[in-house]
């Protein structure tokens, strides 16, 4: 059975399920301490009210929710995210698949080449980027089969990450973001 991945904006009626998402140890370990409810209310909440910067995603694995997925646009994203980004192209992810069991199957990378597919599908996306922990081998490793390639550790308001960019199909170059 060939398995597929379908997008759907987040909802307000997502985020109890979000909430709990976030407190598993698989996410804490790469996102941080699980945020309070109030927390997840205040930040998806005003993602889903303005998905202007931000727009956040359930993915789903055969129309069954399978995890987060969020694209955003790195140029202008503020607070001190991607301050030297230029060109308005760029679109940033970032992503998590909420069972642990899941993990270490092939279906994140799976589902980041369905979102990169996706976001490349608007011709105004020059490029992709991400930013794993450098620590996080498992990311990278999804990101690389995803078509990634690593480009340098950047410093960022969470910390060290390596930044990782994917290329729109043909034209085998990327300014590489900030």
């Amino acid at each position: 059975m060939v398995q597929r991945f379908s997008f759907r904006p987040l909802q307000m009626a997502d985020l109890p399920v979000l909430h709990g998402w976030q407190a598993r140890p698989h996410w804490t370990e790469w996102w941080g301490e699980a945020p309070t409810w109030a927390e997840v209310e205040a930040e998806y909440g005003a993602y889903i009210a303005d998905p202007t910067h931000v727009q956040p995603h359930i993915a789903l694995l055969d129309g069954q929710p399978f995890g987060y997925i969020q694209s955003y646009v790195a140029m202008g994203s503020g607070g001190d995210w991607w301050e030297a980004e230029t060109d308005p192209g760029v679109r940033g992810i970032d992503q998590s698949i909420a069972d642990a069991a899941q993990l270490n199957r092939g279906l994140g990378t799976a589902m980041v080449k369905a979102f990169v597919a996706r976001l490349f599908s608007d011709p105004i996306v020059t490029h992709i980027q991400t930013d794993p922990d450098p620590r996080n081998t498992r990311a990278i490793r999804c990101y690389e089969k995803a078509e990634f390639r690593a480009v340098r550790e950047v410093q960022t308001p969470d910390g060290t990450a390596l930044l990782m960019v994917c290329e729109r199909e043909g034209t085998g170059k990327s300014t590489g973001g900030t």
